[in-house]
């Protein structure tokens, strides 16, 4: 039987995540209208905070450290980019494609969940997806369509930096799923802000120093991006909470909730146009999420048997750190 109060507490939460992402999603083409370029800065106040919070709880606790640190480098690499490239994207598209594309990354969860977390969905499951893809492939046939009415100046090339950074989101969202079942959700925290706040300085200070010097710091600007940092801070940390108690694959479904959001801000708060297409895709990528939700506890039982069955071995490679290495390197 489905446990109800588990699968509200997921929901609840994956609807908080949503409305999180759909905040700095609406922050950062704010930041973009304005003529302000400086994706990393956006994030980088996020990942110090998560770097000093958990990186406090961690040397309090004084736990065994149960992870390779460039692991953990190479993971906070992975966000920082894709982070850099969704921003970036809000400079050449609108805020809706983004939004719409963001289903991109349910197929490469899939497949990354299926090669690494050896997870098997049957047919109608594969087919929810595919039915998803297509969606977002008409997204990006009506940006073509409205090129002058799409909310960018290049919108096909947002749109791919989406595709882009929607697939290493679902890279860094599998191997943290694994992280947080088999490692330590604190330790995955702590190390992600520390080497993503390190990676996101070097990057400020070469590519986005003069940006900064220019931008009229104003209490406006400056509390935007204080509440991005804010947002970025919870976002992460639910994040964590919803992967090791429902998995990716639900919080990748709960994203897909702020398309909703993401319409309604651009017909009310920007009084664009939307074009006809844009509602067909979002019509075909609903479709694909009932059919594919509608295996849902099928994924989960699976997942909890190969758990089961895995559990000793796991435990018993994170003791030596040997299979720990192996999985995380390939998931990387």
């Amino acid at each position: 039987m489905i446990n109800t109060r588990k699968t509200l507490i997921g929901l609840g939460l994956g609807q908080i995540l949503s409305l999180l992402s759909t905040s700095v999603s609406f922050t950062s083409s704010e930041f973009a209208r304005k003529g302000i370029s400086a994706p990393t800065a956006q994030t980088f106040l996020g990942y110090l905070l998560l770097g000093v919070v958990y990186g406090g709880v961690m040397l309090y606790r004084r736990p065994t450290i149960k992870g390779k640190w460039y692991y953990y480098f190479l993971l906070a690499l992975v966000d920082v980019e894709g982070n850099f490239l969704m921003a970036k994207a809000y400079q050449n598209t609108s805020m809706t494609s983004i939004m719409l594309l963001d289903c991109w990354a349910i197929p490469c969860v899939l497949f990354l969940t299926w090669v690494f977390l050896k997870t098997r969905y049957k047919l109608m499951k594969i087919a929810g997806v595919v039915i998803c893809t297509v969606g977002a492939v008409m997204v990006v046939f009506s940006d073509v369509h409205a090129g002058d009415r799409a909310g960018g100046s290049n919108p096909v090339k947002g749109d791919l930096l989406v595709i882009v950074g929607a697939t290493l989101y679902a890279v860094c969202n599998v191997s943290q799923e694994f992280l947080v079942t088999n490692a330590d959700r604190i330790e995955l925290m702590a190390f992600v802000g520390l080497f993503g706040a390190i990676i996101g300085a070097i990057q400020v200070s070469i590519f986005e120093r003069g940006v900064l010097k220019s931008i009229d710091w104003s209490s406006g600007v400056g509390l935007r991006y204080l509440g991005i940092a804010i947002a970025w801070f919870l976002f992460y940390s639910l994040l964590t909470v919803l992967l090791k108690t429902s998995g990716s694959a639900m919080f990748t479904l709960s994203l897909l909730t702020s398309d909703m959001w993401a319409v309604l801000i651009r017909i009310f708060a920007y009084h664009e146009k939307v074009d006809w297409l844009y509602y067909l895709a979002f019509a075909t990528t609903a479709i694909g999420l009932i059919i594919y939700s509608m295996k849902e506890k099928d994924e989960g039982e699976q997942r909890k048997l190969v758990d089961e069955k895995d559990s000793e071995s796991l435990r018993d490679s994170l003791v030596g750190n040997n299979g720990f290495e192996s999985s995380i390197i390939r998931l990387a």
